[in-house]
């Protein structure tokens, strides 16, 4: 992702392409963002391009919609955090804080993430139990 290493680089490409799963958390797409960010100077556009060519790998697992969200506010000019926080959020029934931003908000809505449904527990076929416990 940064190329600073070329040899870790290809290390890391092989263990990944190798990997029958990879397993990426929400959190630590936040952390990697924020470090490309910050530490790397990587533009929003350089970032999301990273993550999206990830994503595109078929042994890679993630929570897709909450890091879409995460890339749509990182694309319009907000946090990658703040996307995947306010989409797991309304996935489990929240709406945005009365400290969120105007831009925040307005994001929010357009994604249509201020009032979700309560979704249902899918472990198994019939299980009605909320998600919010």
């Amino acid at each position: 992702m940064v190329g600073d290493d070329p040899a870790q680089e290809a290390r890391a490409k092989a263990e990944l392409a190798d990997a029958e799963m990879v397993a990426l958390g929400s959190a630590a797409l936040c952390e990697a963002v924020w470090v490309l960010n910050s530490r790397y100077r990587r533009s929003a556009s350089e970032i999301a391009a990273a993550i999206r060519d990830i994503l595109e790998a078929d042994n890679v697992v993630t929570d897709r919609p909450s890091i879409e969200a995460g890339l749509a506010m990182l694309e319009a000019g907000g946090y990658f955090a703040d996307g995947v926080i306010a989409h797991e959020g309304a996935w489990l029934g929240g709406e945005p804080s009365s400290r969120s931003t105007g831009k925040q908000s307005a994001f929010y809505g357009r994604q249509g993430m201020l009032r979700a449904s309560r979704p249902s527990c899918r472990c198994q076929e019939g299980c009605s139990v909320s998600a919010r416990g």
